[in-house]
Protein backbone atom coordinates (compact mmCIF):
# COMPACT_ATOMS: atom_id res chain seq x y z
CA UNK A 1 0.00 0.00 0.00
CA UNK A 2 2.88 2.35 0.78
CA UNK A 3 4.38 1.91 -2.48
CA UNK A 4 1.08 2.51 -4.15
CA UNK A 5 0.40 5.45 -2.36
CA UNK A 6 4.27 6.57 -3.42
CA UNK A 7 2.75 6.22 -6.63
CA UNK A 8 -0.39 8.52 -6.14
CA UNK A 9 1.45 11.74 -5.87
CA UNK A 10 0.14 15.44 -6.42
CA UNK A 11 -2.93 16.78 -4.68
CA UNK A 12 -4.53 13.76 -2.58
CA UNK A 13 -7.94 15.31 -2.77
CA UNK A 14 -7.82 15.20 -6.73
CA UNK A 15 -6.71 11.68 -6.50
CA UNK A 16 -10.08 10.94 -4.36
CA UNK A 17 -12.30 12.75 -6.65
CA UNK A 18 -10.97 10.76 -9.89
CA UNK A 19 -11.50 7.51 -8.02
CA UNK A 20 -14.98 8.24 -6.83
CA UNK A 21 -15.99 9.30 -9.99
CA UNK A 22 -14.46 6.09 -11.37
CA UNK A 23 -17.25 3.71 -9.19
CA UNK A 24 -20.14 5.98 -10.18
CA UNK A 25 -19.08 5.68 -14.20
CA UNK A 26 -18.68 1.39 -13.73
CA UNK A 27 -22.21 1.61 -12.06
CA UNK A 28 -24.27 3.83 -14.41
CA UNK A 29 -22.19 2.87 -17.71
CA UNK A 30 -23.31 -0.98 -16.52
CA UNK A 31 -26.60 0.41 -16.38
CA UNK A 32 -27.02 2.32 -19.19
CA UNK A 33 -25.84 -0.19 -21.78
CA UNK A 34 -28.04 -3.06 -21.02
CA UNK A 35 -30.09 -2.27 -24.39
CA UNK A 36 -26.82 -1.55 -26.50
CA UNK A 37 -24.92 -4.73 -25.35
CA UNK A 38 -28.35 -6.76 -26.87
CA UNK A 39 -28.10 -4.95 -30.18
CA UNK A 40 -24.07 -5.21 -30.39
CA UNK A 41 -22.85 -7.96 -28.51
CA UNK A 42 -25.62 -10.95 -28.44
CA UNK A 43 -26.54 -9.82 -24.65
CA UNK A 44 -22.75 -9.77 -22.91
CA UNK A 45 -23.68 -6.88 -20.83
CA UNK A 46 -20.12 -7.20 -19.09
CA UNK A 47 -18.47 -5.92 -22.03
CA UNK A 48 -19.02 -2.14 -21.70
CA UNK A 49 -18.54 -2.45 -18.09
CA UNK A 50 -15.31 -4.64 -18.58
CA UNK A 51 -14.66 -2.10 -21.79
CA UNK A 52 -14.95 1.11 -19.48
CA UNK A 53 -13.03 -0.50 -16.60
CA UNK A 54 -9.89 -1.06 -18.47
CA UNK A 55 -10.49 2.51 -19.79
CA UNK A 56 -10.08 3.92 -16.34
CA UNK A 57 -7.56 1.66 -15.74
CA UNK A 58 -5.09 2.70 -18.62
CA UNK A 59 -6.33 6.31 -18.01
CA UNK A 60 -4.89 6.23 -14.04
CA UNK A 61 -1.88 4.59 -15.81
CA UNK A 62 -1.19 7.40 -17.87
CA UNK A 63 -1.88 9.94 -14.83
CA UNK A 64 1.08 7.83 -12.90
CA UNK A 65 3.38 8.48 -16.07
CA UNK A 66 2.49 11.87 -16.54
CA UNK A 67 3.12 13.10 -12.77
CA UNK A 68 6.48 10.68 -12.36
CA UNK A 69 8.36 11.49 -15.66
CA UNK A 70 7.20 14.32 -17.34
CA UNK A 71 8.58 17.32 -15.94
CA UNK A 72 6.35 20.48 -16.42
CA UNK A 73 9.50 22.32 -18.31
CA UNK A 74 8.82 19.99 -20.58
CA UNK A 75 4.93 20.69 -21.40
CA UNK A 76 6.15 24.26 -22.28
CA UNK A 77 8.64 23.65 -24.15
CA UNK A 78 6.88 21.12 -26.49
CA UNK A 79 3.16 22.79 -26.74
CA UNK A 80 3.99 24.43 -29.78
CA UNK A 81 4.70 21.26 -31.35
CA UNK A 82 1.81 19.32 -29.89
CA UNK A 83 -0.40 21.93 -31.30
CA UNK A 84 0.96 21.86 -34.85
CA UNK A 85 0.23 18.05 -34.71
CA UNK A 86 -2.85 18.12 -33.65
CA UNK A 87 -3.70 20.90 -36.19
CA UNK A 88 -2.57 18.66 -38.92
CA UNK A 89 -4.49 15.76 -37.60
CA UNK A 90 -7.43 18.09 -37.94
CA UNK A 91 -7.20 19.10 -41.18
CA UNK A 92 -6.25 15.81 -42.46
CA UNK A 93 -9.53 14.32 -40.72
CA UNK A 94 -11.67 17.19 -42.42
CA UNK A 95 -9.88 16.78 -45.22
CA UNK A 96 -9.66 13.13 -46.34
CA UNK A 97 -12.49 11.83 -43.85
CA UNK A 98 -10.85 8.78 -42.49
CA UNK A 99 -12.46 8.51 -39.37
CA UNK A 100 -14.84 5.95 -38.29
CA UNK A 101 -17.98 8.55 -39.28
CA UNK A 102 -18.40 10.84 -42.15
CA UNK A 103 -18.07 14.10 -40.60
CA UNK A 104 -13.91 14.40 -39.74
CA UNK A 105 -14.42 14.18 -36.47
CA UNK A 106 -12.33 11.32 -36.08
CA UNK A 107 -8.53 10.61 -37.17
CA UNK A 108 -7.95 6.56 -37.95
CA UNK A 109 -4.09 5.09 -37.48
CA UNK A 110 -6.07 1.72 -38.31
CA UNK A 111 -5.39 -0.03 -35.28
CA UNK A 112 -7.40 3.13 -33.44
CA UNK A 113 -9.05 5.75 -34.03
CA UNK A 114 -9.23 8.89 -32.14
CA UNK A 115 -10.34 12.86 -32.01
CA UNK A 116 -8.05 15.57 -32.85
CA UNK A 117 -10.03 18.13 -31.19
CA UNK A 118 -9.11 16.60 -27.98
CA UNK A 119 -5.30 16.56 -28.17
CA UNK A 120 -6.01 20.25 -29.63
CA UNK A 121 -7.77 21.11 -26.05
CA UNK A 122 -4.63 20.07 -24.45
CA UNK A 123 -1.95 21.35 -26.49
CA UNK A 124 -3.66 25.09 -26.85
CA UNK A 125 -4.37 25.57 -23.27
CA UNK A 126 -0.76 24.55 -22.77
CA UNK A 127 0.57 26.69 -25.93
CA UNK A 128 -1.54 29.63 -24.37
CA UNK A 129 -0.40 28.99 -20.87
CA UNK A 130 3.64 29.23 -22.22
CA UNK A 131 2.66 32.73 -24.42
CA UNK A 132 0.78 34.31 -20.97
CA UNK A 133 3.74 33.04 -18.65
CA UNK A 134 6.58 34.64 -20.81
CA UNK A 135 4.67 37.90 -21.10
CA UNK A 136 3.93 38.68 -17.58
CA UNK A 137 5.05 41.73 -15.77
CA UNK A 138 4.07 42.73 -12.16
CA UNK A 139 3.84 46.85 -13.84
CA UNK A 140 1.99 46.28 -16.80
CA UNK A 141 -0.40 43.67 -18.55
CA UNK A 142 0.72 41.54 -21.66
CA UNK A 143 1.08 43.23 -24.64
CA UNK A 144 -1.01 44.08 -27.73
CA UNK A 145 1.06 41.24 -30.29
CA UNK A 146 0.70 38.71 -27.37
CA UNK A 147 -2.83 39.17 -27.29
CA UNK A 148 -3.13 38.98 -31.08
CA UNK A 149 -0.87 35.85 -30.97
CA UNK A 150 -3.00 34.23 -28.80
CA UNK A 151 -6.33 34.97 -30.70
CA UNK A 152 -4.79 34.23 -33.93
CA UNK A 153 -3.64 30.55 -33.17
CA UNK A 154 -6.98 30.33 -30.82
CA UNK A 155 -9.23 31.60 -33.75
CA UNK A 156 -7.18 28.96 -36.40
CA UNK A 157 -7.61 25.62 -33.92
CA UNK A 158 -11.51 26.53 -32.90
CA UNK A 159 -12.55 27.71 -36.41
CA UNK A 160 -11.10 23.69 -37.70
CA UNK A 161 -11.96 22.27 -34.92
CA UNK A 162 -15.46 23.78 -35.66
CA UNK A 163 -16.33 21.93 -38.95
CA UNK A 164 -16.63 18.92 -37.37
CA UNK A 165 -17.90 19.71 -33.26
CA UNK A 166 -18.94 23.46 -32.79
CA UNK A 167 -19.74 22.12 -29.51
CA UNK A 168 -15.54 21.72 -28.22
CA UNK A 169 -14.73 24.75 -30.20
CA UNK A 170 -17.14 26.53 -28.08
CA UNK A 171 -15.76 25.11 -25.12
CA UNK A 172 -11.99 25.24 -26.34
CA UNK A 173 -12.43 28.92 -27.04
CA UNK A 174 -14.02 30.14 -23.59
CA UNK A 175 -11.42 28.30 -21.25
CA UNK A 176 -8.74 30.16 -23.61
CA UNK A 177 -10.86 33.39 -22.80
CA UNK A 178 -10.65 32.83 -18.95
CA UNK A 179 -6.90 32.06 -19.53
CA UNK A 180 -6.52 35.37 -21.10
CA UNK A 181 -8.65 36.99 -17.97
CA UNK A 182 -6.42 35.40 -15.36
CA UNK A 183 -3.55 36.54 -17.43
CA UNK A 184 -4.33 40.50 -16.59
CA UNK A 185 -5.15 40.88 -20.59
CA UNK A 186 -6.87 43.96 -21.15
CA UNK A 187 -10.66 44.15 -20.71
CA UNK A 188 -11.28 46.14 -23.14
CA UNK A 189 -9.33 43.63 -25.84
CA UNK A 190 -11.80 40.83 -24.34
CA UNK A 191 -14.74 42.80 -24.34
CA UNK A 192 -13.74 43.16 -28.15
CA UNK A 193 -13.33 39.47 -28.49
CA UNK A 194 -16.81 38.70 -26.90
CA UNK A 195 -18.54 41.01 -29.34
CA UNK A 196 -16.57 39.23 -32.27
CA UNK A 197 -17.30 35.73 -30.92
CA UNK A 198 -21.12 36.67 -30.61
CA UNK A 199 -21.42 38.20 -34.44
CA UNK A 200 -19.50 35.49 -35.80
CA UNK A 201 -22.28 32.69 -33.54
CA UNK A 202 -24.61 35.05 -35.41
CA UNK A 203 -23.59 34.76 -39.28
CA UNK A 204 -22.89 31.16 -38.78
CA UNK A 205 -26.49 31.05 -37.40
CA UNK A 206 -27.55 33.21 -40.90
CA UNK A 207 -25.40 31.43 -43.12
CA UNK A 208 -26.27 27.98 -41.97
CA UNK A 209 -29.79 28.57 -43.36
CA UNK A 210 -28.13 29.33 -47.18
CA UNK A 211 -25.31 27.17 -47.60
CA UNK A 212 -24.21 23.29 -45.82
CA UNK A 213 -21.09 24.47 -44.44
CA UNK A 214 -19.66 21.66 -41.89
CA UNK A 215 -21.86 21.19 -38.75
CA UNK A 216 -23.21 24.85 -38.61
CA UNK A 217 -26.68 23.29 -40.41
CA UNK A 218 -26.36 21.10 -36.54
CA UNK A 219 -25.68 24.65 -34.61
CA UNK A 220 -28.53 25.68 -36.21
CA UNK A 221 -30.91 23.05 -35.70
CA UNK A 222 -30.16 22.78 -31.89
CA UNK A 223 -30.41 26.70 -31.30
CA UNK A 224 -33.96 26.55 -32.95
CA UNK A 225 -35.05 23.36 -30.95
CA UNK A 226 -33.98 24.93 -27.54
CA UNK A 227 -35.72 28.21 -27.91
CA UNK A 228 -38.73 27.70 -30.41
CA UNK A 229 -38.87 23.61 -28.89
CA UNK A 230 -38.49 20.34 -30.81
CA UNK A 231 -41.28 19.48 -33.87
CA UNK A 232 -39.96 16.00 -33.23
CA UNK A 233 -42.06 16.02 -30.12
CA UNK A 234 -45.13 16.58 -31.52
CA UNK A 235 -44.56 12.73 -33.24
CA UNK A 236 -42.49 11.51 -30.47
CA UNK A 237 -40.09 12.04 -27.27
CA UNK A 238 -36.86 13.40 -28.25
CA UNK A 239 -33.94 12.46 -26.40
CA UNK A 240 -34.12 16.10 -24.26
CA UNK A 241 -37.99 14.75 -23.50
CA UNK A 242 -36.66 11.57 -22.14
CA UNK A 243 -33.34 13.14 -20.39
CA UNK A 244 -36.16 15.07 -18.40
CA UNK A 245 -38.51 12.09 -17.69
CA UNK A 246 -35.53 10.21 -16.50
CA UNK A 247 -34.91 13.01 -13.68
CA UNK A 248 -38.81 13.29 -13.18
CA UNK A 249 -38.72 9.63 -11.90
CA UNK A 250 -35.92 9.60 -10.02
CA UNK A 251 -37.26 11.95 -7.40
CA UNK A 252 -35.22 12.71 -4.23
CA UNK A 253 -34.03 8.80 -3.52
CA UNK A 254 -34.18 7.67 -7.24
CA UNK A 255 -35.00 4.11 -8.66
CA UNK A 256 -31.74 2.38 -7.59
CA UNK A 257 -28.82 0.71 -9.27
CA UNK A 258 -29.54 -0.46 -11.99
CA UNK A 259 -33.63 0.63 -11.96
CA UNK A 260 -33.65 3.27 -14.53
CA UNK A 261 -36.35 2.54 -17.36
CA UNK A 262 -35.62 5.69 -19.34
CA UNK A 263 -32.40 4.02 -20.35
CA UNK A 264 -34.05 1.43 -23.03
CA UNK A 265 -35.00 4.61 -25.07
CA UNK A 266 -32.22 6.99 -25.14
CA UNK A 267 -29.41 6.09 -27.89
CA UNK A 268 -27.37 8.49 -26.39
CA UNK A 269 -27.67 7.24 -22.05
CA UNK A 270 -24.21 6.39 -21.48
CA UNK A 271 -22.55 9.26 -22.83
CA UNK A 272 -24.46 12.77 -24.18
CA UNK A 273 -27.05 12.22 -21.26
CA UNK A 274 -25.47 10.59 -18.92
CA UNK A 275 -25.91 12.17 -15.79
CA UNK A 276 -29.97 12.63 -16.64
CA UNK A 277 -29.87 8.36 -15.83
CA UNK A 278 -27.50 9.19 -12.59
CA UNK A 279 -30.66 10.96 -11.15
CA UNK A 280 -33.44 9.01 -12.05
CA UNK A 281 -31.12 5.95 -10.52
CA UNK A 282 -29.97 7.55 -7.27
CA UNK A 283 -31.92 10.69 -6.60
CA UNK A 284 -29.94 13.57 -4.61
CA UNK A 285 -27.29 11.10 -4.23
CA UNK A 286 -26.25 11.90 -7.39
CA UNK A 287 -25.87 15.75 -6.21
CA UNK A 288 -22.40 14.26 -4.83
CA UNK A 289 -20.93 13.99 -8.26
CA UNK A 290 -21.72 17.55 -9.21
CA UNK A 291 -20.07 18.14 -5.36
CA UNK A 292 -16.64 16.14 -6.87
CA UNK A 293 -16.51 18.57 -9.70
CA UNK A 294 -16.66 21.39 -7.37
CA UNK A 295 -14.22 19.64 -4.92
CA UNK A 296 -11.98 18.79 -8.05
CA UNK A 297 -12.60 22.47 -8.99
CA UNK A 298 -11.13 24.08 -5.37
CA UNK A 299 -8.28 22.32 -5.03
CA UNK A 300 -7.11 22.68 -8.68
CA UNK A 301 -7.46 26.59 -7.20
CA UNK A 302 -5.41 25.76 -4.10
CA UNK A 303 -2.50 23.90 -6.55
CA UNK A 304 -2.66 27.31 -8.97
CA UNK A 305 -2.02 29.37 -5.31
CA UNK A 306 0.95 27.35 -4.35
CA UNK A 307 1.96 27.52 -7.47
CA UNK A 308 5.91 29.21 -7.55
CA UNK A 309 6.16 29.94 -11.58
CA UNK A 310 3.42 31.29 -13.77
CA UNK A 311 3.20 28.30 -16.26
CA UNK A 312 2.11 25.60 -14.21
CA UNK A 313 -0.37 28.00 -12.78
CA UNK A 314 -1.82 28.89 -16.02
CA UNK A 315 -1.70 25.36 -17.59
CA UNK A 316 -4.01 24.32 -14.32
CA UNK A 317 -6.15 26.81 -14.72
CA UNK A 318 -6.85 25.81 -18.23
CA UNK A 319 -6.99 22.16 -17.91
CA UNK A 320 -9.22 22.19 -14.72
CA UNK A 321 -11.08 24.73 -16.52
CA UNK A 322 -11.69 22.17 -19.38
CA UNK A 323 -12.55 19.52 -17.60
CA UNK A 324 -15.11 21.45 -15.08
CA UNK A 325 -17.19 23.31 -17.65
CA UNK A 326 -17.26 20.39 -19.91
CA UNK A 327 -19.08 18.66 -16.99
CA UNK A 328 -21.59 21.20 -16.27
CA UNK A 329 -22.35 22.25 -19.76
CA UNK A 330 -23.29 18.20 -20.03
CA UNK A 331 -25.12 18.61 -16.62
CA UNK A 332 -26.89 21.54 -18.00
CA UNK A 333 -28.22 19.87 -21.72
CA UNK A 334 -29.25 16.35 -19.53
CA UNK A 335 -31.49 19.37 -17.57
CA UNK A 336 -32.48 21.32 -20.01
CA UNK A 337 -31.17 24.61 -19.09
CA UNK A 338 -28.72 24.39 -21.87
CA UNK A 339 -29.35 23.21 -26.27
CA UNK A 340 -28.01 19.58 -27.14
CA UNK A 341 -24.01 20.13 -27.32
CA UNK A 342 -23.02 16.44 -27.39
CA UNK A 343 -20.42 17.05 -24.54
CA UNK A 344 -19.80 14.12 -22.57
CA UNK A 345 -19.89 13.88 -18.82
CA UNK A 346 -15.79 13.83 -18.33
CA UNK A 347 -14.39 10.62 -16.37
CA UNK A 348 -17.98 9.38 -15.61
CA UNK A 349 -19.39 8.66 -19.36
CA UNK A 350 -18.99 5.91 -21.38
CA UNK A 351 -15.88 7.14 -23.54
CA UNK A 352 -12.88 5.69 -25.90
CA UNK A 353 -9.50 7.38 -26.39
CA UNK A 354 -11.41 10.37 -25.53
CA UNK A 355 -10.68 9.06 -21.46
CA UNK A 356 -7.33 8.78 -22.07
CA UNK A 357 -6.77 12.16 -23.40
CA UNK A 358 -8.71 13.20 -20.65
CA UNK A 359 -6.44 11.53 -18.28
CA UNK A 360 -3.34 13.25 -19.80
CA UNK A 361 -4.84 16.52 -19.11
CA UNK A 362 -5.21 15.37 -15.09
CA UNK A 363 -1.85 13.65 -15.10
CA UNK A 364 -0.90 17.38 -16.46
CA UNK A 365 -2.84 18.77 -13.48
CA UNK A 366 -0.97 16.56 -10.50
CA UNK A 367 2.24 16.77 -11.71
CA UNK A 368 2.11 20.30 -11.53
CA UNK A 369 0.86 19.46 -7.86
CA UNK A 370 3.51 17.15 -6.95
CA UNK A 371 6.00 19.85 -8.50
CA UNK A 372 4.85 22.50 -6.34
CA UNK A 373 5.31 19.65 -3.30
CA UNK A 374 9.07 19.18 -4.58
CA UNK A 375 9.81 23.06 -4.98
CA UNK A 376 8.52 23.68 -1.36
CA UNK A 377 11.21 20.83 -0.08
CA UNK A 378 13.70 22.45 -1.88
CA UNK A 379 13.13 26.26 -0.29
CA UNK A 380 12.68 24.68 3.21
CA UNK A 381 16.22 22.44 2.74
CA UNK A 382 17.84 25.81 1.66
CA UNK A 383 16.16 27.51 4.77
CA UNK A 384 17.07 25.12 7.16
CA UNK A 385 20.52 24.81 5.51
CA UNK A 386 21.13 28.93 5.74
CA UNK A 387 20.15 28.82 9.51
CA UNK A 388 22.73 25.91 10.16
CA UNK A 389 25.24 28.00 8.18
CA UNK A 390 24.87 30.73 10.91
CA UNK A 391 27.27 30.33 13.79
CA UNK A 392 25.88 29.66 16.86
CA UNK A 393 27.07 33.06 18.77
CA UNK A 394 25.13 34.85 15.85
CA UNK A 395 22.08 32.43 16.16
CA UNK A 396 22.00 33.31 20.48
CA UNK A 397 21.86 37.06 19.89
CA UNK A 398 19.02 36.80 17.05
CA UNK A 399 17.05 34.44 19.28
CA UNK A 400 17.61 36.96 22.18
CA UNK A 401 16.41 39.79 19.51
CA UNK A 402 13.18 38.14 18.74
CA UNK A 403 12.12 37.54 22.58
CA UNK A 404 12.92 41.14 23.28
Amino acid sequence: MNKLFDLLKGDRGIWMVLIFLSLFSLLVVYSTTGSLAYRQMGGNTFFYLFKQFVLIMLGFGIIVLVVNYVPVKFMSIFSPVLLGISFVFIVTALVLKIGSDTSGRTFSLGFISFQPAELAKISLVLFVSRLLANNQDNENPPSRKTFFWIIGVSGVICAAISMANFSTAALLFLTVMILMFIGRVPIKFLLATIGAGVLAVVMIYMLASVVDIGRFNTVRGRIDRFIKGDPNSEIGMTQSDFAEMAIFRGGQLGTGPGGSEVRNHMAAAYNDFIFAILVEEYGWISFMVILAYLIFASRAGVIIRQSHRSFPAFMVAGLSSLFVLQAMINMGVSTGILPVTGQTLPWVSMGGTSTLFTALSLGCILRASYQNKLENSSVQKKKVEDESDVPEEDQAFAEVGAIN
